[in-house]
């Protein structure tokens, strides 16, 4: 009897292609590793339909690890979910809400009992209309010093800045700007970034301990993120054991509320009173050797080959592919 056959998606056209190629080598190795999957690795090109829709070659599952961009804003699943095959993460309606940094922080703070520091979101023609320098007033005026300029969707970090001084401001601007056309300026809040990975394996939901990220500059950038040796990850964070479980619980709560499923990461700062504050939801966490759901994994004392097979057979159980599915998130 032939094993199931599973297909990795991973590279792309996205600023963030070599994380995407690293993470989806990672996880197919370690799937081939189990001897249960016949295991593939596609990028997303012109070649891509037609390898999912021949009976020669179409995969019984696909696990997206397409990292920026349409990877994570829910096309690729639009198209996934169009020739009728099951994947693993949340649905593409789910995946563009997450993927919104705004929109997502809109969600969880509708709630009432999450919290999220407070922001202001506006398109690069806002500047361009009314004056750079006026609109930067107000911005300080409005959410004080320092902020963090980062890009409305993306991930990695790229084009993210902390701004001290309002004379940083502007060039914060231009460096996010590259990545997108819409800015999120969010107060920066002081204190411990703490991430949080949440796995559907079938028979529970499990909340990975939350990792402590400390870096020697203050943020976790894209090079501290993809260089070894220049970020230090604590598991479990060193925070008190009522902080670690709220953590744990507004992780839980945000996973819900924005609908997601199987495999997410949700980051935040836990602020110098205790309170985890909601900075963003990952739709594909970074799964390379560096990066933070493997690490958590590997801390809690699970083989990886094992964990990520239970999500790939937790996921064919479902029978995913059915019509009806299609009008739910």
């Amino acid at each position: 009897m032939m094993n199931p056959r599973v297909l990795v998606l991973c590279g792309g056209l996205s600023h963030e292609r070599d994380v995407s190629l690293s993470s989806g080598h990672r996880v197919a190795g370690f799937l081939e590793d189990t001897g249960k999957w016949d295991v593939a690795i596609h990028d997303v090109d012109n070649a891509l339909l037609d390898f999912l829709t021949d009976p020669a070659t179409r995969p019984d599952i696909v696990w997206p690890l397409l990292h920026g961009s349409y990877g994570e804003d829910g096309s690729i699943r639009d198209v996934l979910e169009m020739v009728d095959l099951p994947y693993i993460g949340s649905r593409a309606k789910a995946s563009m809400l997450a993927w919104n940094k705004p929109i997502a922080k809109n969600i969880v703070r509708k709630i009432g009992r999450l919290h999220t520091p407070h922001s202001v979101t506006l398109p690069q023609e806002v500047f361009r209309e009314l004056g750079v320098q006026p609109i930067i007033n107000h911005i300080v005026n409005s959410l004080g010093l320092p902020l963090i300029v980062k890009p409305s969707m993306g991930g990695s970090a790229l084009g993210c800045t902390v701004v001290h001084d309002i004379a940083q401001l502007p060039q914060a601007l231009v460096d996010c700007f590259a990545y997108a056309h819409t800015a999120l300026i969010e107060h920066f809040v002081e204190g411990t970034e703490v991430s949080v990975s949440i796995l559907d394996t079938g028979d529970e939901i499990i909340a990975l301990p939350a990792l402590e990220i400390s870096t020697p500059h203050g943020i976790y950038d894209y090079s501290e993120r993809y260089t070894p040796g220049e970020t230090e990850f604590i598991v479990p964070a060193r925070l008190d054991s009522d902080v670690l479980e709220r953590v744990k619980d507004d992780a839980l709560t945000a996973y819900q509320v924005l609908g997601m499923r199987d495999i997410s990461r949700i980051d935040f700062i836990v602020d110098r009173d205790g309170i985890p504050q909601f900075l963003e939801a990952n739709v594909t966490p970074g799964m390379t050797d560096v990066s933070i759901l493997p690490r958590q994994a590997v801390a809690a004392g699970f083989n990886l080959g094992d964990l990520y097979s239970r999500i790939v057979e937790s996921v064919l159980s479902q029978n995913r592919n059915v019509p009806h599915e299609k009008s739910s998130l």
